[in-house]
């Protein structure tokens, strides 16, 4: 009986990363505006989303601590926890440098969790990790998780303002799927990299979206998923803000 509730567990697992895999497709981005707890989850997935992320600085924030691994582990994943458990479309979440967890340990957690992916970045302490540790951590878990969950491997030359940006992101990212990694997350890479990016990996391509850059020109450029980081979480606190203040005004807040 355990042997088959195992393998139940394991297909569903399967399913949930063959789903999100699926939806990366270069051209016809899939777009993550991600979230941070279970209500902010009900509100993009009852949007249309097909899948959902979490980012780690809005869960950090929400919970109370500084981005960066500044939140416990047990925190910032049971945070995580909730929003897969709300959820009726795939998950991915933001598990930042992995917490210092052994690579099947986090693969552990995640999918007991439910989670259908995963982000991994190569910064720890605020510096680039070298490329040869973090492909060895992220062949790792591939090892550990098998095709049940779907790693985008984060590459910060762009945000860590690394010399040649561009050139370090596409070395990274071509070690980081060869080690395993089903997509790369150049993060912040300015929109006229897209296309360098998207052309120079073999792989599929996670950017973000800033302003005045369109949807459509960074589905045309090559990106196969768009993200937001923190900043649907800030323009919710923006708008929190405004209404306290109007209130504490005597205003109407509305």
């Amino acid at each position: 009986m355990a042997d088959t509730a195992n393998g139940s567990a394991n297909g569903e697992a399967k399913g949930r990363a063959a789903r999100l895999r699926d939806l990366h497709r270069p051209g016809d981005p899939l777009v993550l505006p991600n979230v941070w707890d279970a209500a902010s989850a009900r509100v993009v997935q009852e949007a249309g989303f097909p899948a959902l992320a979490t980012a780690s600085a809005a869960v950090a924030a929400m919970l109370g601590h500084p981005d960066g691994e500044g939140g416990p582990v047990d925190e910032m994943l049971a945070a995580a926890a909730r929003v897969v458990r709300v959820a009726e479309v795939p998950v991915t979440v933001d598990a930042e440098a992995g917490y210092g967890l052994p690579p099947a340990e986090l693969v552990e957690r995640l999918l007991a969790m439910g989670a259908a992916g995963c982000n991994l970045e190569d910064s720890r302490g605020g510096a680039l990790t070298d490329p040869d540790e973090q492909a060895a951590y992220l062949a790792g878990v591939r090892d550990a998780a098998g095709d049940a969950l779907v790693v985008n491997a984060r590459v910060d030359t762009f945000i860590r303002q690394a010399p040649d940006p561009l050139d370090g992101a596409l070395d990274r990212g071509r070690r980081y799927l060869a080690a395993g990694a089903d997509c790369v997350y150049p993060i912040m890479a300015p929109a006229d990299a897209v296309r360098a990016l998207a052309e120079g990996l073999p792989g599929p391509v996670n950017v973000n979206q800033f302003p005045g850059t369109a949807l459509r020109e960074l589905a045309e450029a090559g990106a196969a998923r768009v993200s937001y980081g923190p900043f649907p979480h800030h323009h919710a606190m923006e708008a929190l803000k405004g209404f306290a203040e109007r209130l504490r005004a005597g205003e109407d807040p509305a």
